[in-house]
């Protein structure tokens, strides 16, 4: 068994994590020993997975302390919060955001690398580690470069996430300039680059010119599979968890579906419940409240990770709210494959063909409405079968299914961890 040092937060409910938790659960049934480098914990890991806990310095923590915010949470949401604002997009919301750029470069965790380093410098002295993975944030990349070079160790840099490539890329041109400038200089030292979609491995290779570039699927924990499957809701309930993009996912086109077939009688309100658990966001009740959906559609915030799975798995339906930009085809829910492990059907509403329709279409485990009447017209599918049948079945292809588990996405990551192992012992 060799042993592999991870660098990476490790929170539960951060889309990267789930990396992480996924690698550090199974990468040792393929020879590899995890050891995860991160900074203080947000709730306690599993006795079986080896943790170096490191502090680290809040670039924002004194300025939260001077105005008495909250030093754990978003500084932009408790601003807004404060001053009343829940529209999605707002004028502070920029002002935040170029604040943002110059205090938080690279990226607002900067302040582990000291204490990181300093601790994975003292591991890779006293133990024999045979690789380096960075995972998330892009400050665990900037770690890793330097173990890199002082150690000569195998490096292999994950992106659940891209960097200045990303998706959802809030800052200026210039600030983007700068973060292609640093990111093409760090991973130069990198061994080989790991993503999550091909399109997003393809951006990866056009910018890292001579990289290896892997493409690996995100996975679902198969020790949380919906199996046997829980009882169901006796109403028709449509379920969505976790965080919801403002500007970037939008349930709209549910609701004025769901506004239609109610008006045409087409679905009786009185059998139909629409839950959102996550992070709350102030518009997401305007929104119900603007399509007289209040009724019917209820936001309850956040809930423990456990009870988010408990909803998935009762529930008739399973939302996805797909990635509003026609050029991004690359973009992969975290929710998604959690949703393959509650094994309910999914609707994936708005977005346009992208790898999340390839998904379901090879899985079979949900259909993608991109329209409102696409949605509406699915919908009254869904609800025929509910009351014809009491419930909806899930249709799923099993073996389809499990290429998509964290045992199957561990075992690729170790595929290319034993690749360069070899390719080191070659070169030395």
């Amino acid at each position: 068994m060799t042993n592999v040092l991870i660098i990476g937060y490790f929170w539960p409910y951060h889309y990267g994590s789930k990396r992480i938790i996924g690698l550090a659960s199974y990468l040792s049934e393929f020879g590899w020993q995890p050891i995860i480098l991160t900074a203080p914990l947000h709730g306690k890991p599993a006795p079986r997975f080896r943790v170096i806990e490191t502090p680290c310095r809040d670039a924002l923590r004194f300025w939260k302390t001077v105005f008495g915010f909250n030093s754990d949470e978003n500084i932009g949401k408790q601003v807004k919060r404060r001053l009343g604002i829940t529209r999605q997009k707002s004028l502070i919301d920029f002002f935040l955001t170029r604040l943002g750029e110059v205090i938080n470069y690279p990226d607002s965790e900067r302040g582990w690398i000291p204490f990181a380093l300093k601790a994975a410098h003292q591991l890779l002295q006293e133990q024999n580690i045979g690789a380096v993975v960075s995972v998330w944030p892009i400050t665990s990349h900037l770690i890793a470069k330097e173990l890199r070079i002082k150690h000569k160790i195998p490096w292999l840099a994950d992106f659940p996430d891209l960097w200045s490539q990303n998706h959802n890329y809030g800052y200026s041109p210039l600030r983007k300039l700068l973060d292609r400038r640093l990111e093409v200089k760090t991973l130069s030292r990198a061994d080989a680059l790991v993503t999550v979609s091909e399109p997003w491995a393809e951006k990866l290779r056009v910018l890292h010119k001579g990289k290896l570039v892997y493409s690996i699927t995100h996975g679902f924990d198969p020790a949380e599979v919906n199996m046997p499957p829980a009882e169901l809701t006796g109403k028709f309930t449509i379920t969505y968890t976790g965080t919801i993009y403002t500007g970037k996912e939008d349930p709209a086109k549910l609701f004025a579906a769901l506004k239609d077939l109610i008006a045409e009688s087409a679905i009786n309100p009185d059998d139909i419940e629409v839950r959102f658990y996550g992070t709350g966001v102030g518009w997401l009740d305007e929104e119900i409240e603007q399509y007289g959906l209040s009724n019917i559609v209820k936001h309850y915030g956040r809930v423990p990770k456990e009870k988010s799975l408990e909803k998935q798995r009762e529930s008739q339906l399973l939302l996805l709210l797909r990635w509003e930009d026609s050029q991004e085809r690359g973009w992969y829910s975290g929710k998604l494959l959690e949703y393959l492990g509650a094994r309910r059907p999914i609707l994936a509403t708005g977005g346009s063909d992208d790898v999340i329709s390839e998904l379901l279409d090879e899985t079979e485990a949900g259909i993608c409405a991109p329209t409102a009447e696409d949605v509406k017209n699915a919908l009254k599918e869904f609800y025929r079968e509910y009351k014809l049948k009491g419930g909806i079945a899930f249709k799923g292809n099993i073996s389809k299914l499990n290429k998509y588990s964290h045992r199957e996405m561990a075992r690729k990551f170790a595929d290319i961890l034993d690749q360069l192992i070899l390719n080191k012992q070659r070169t030395y």
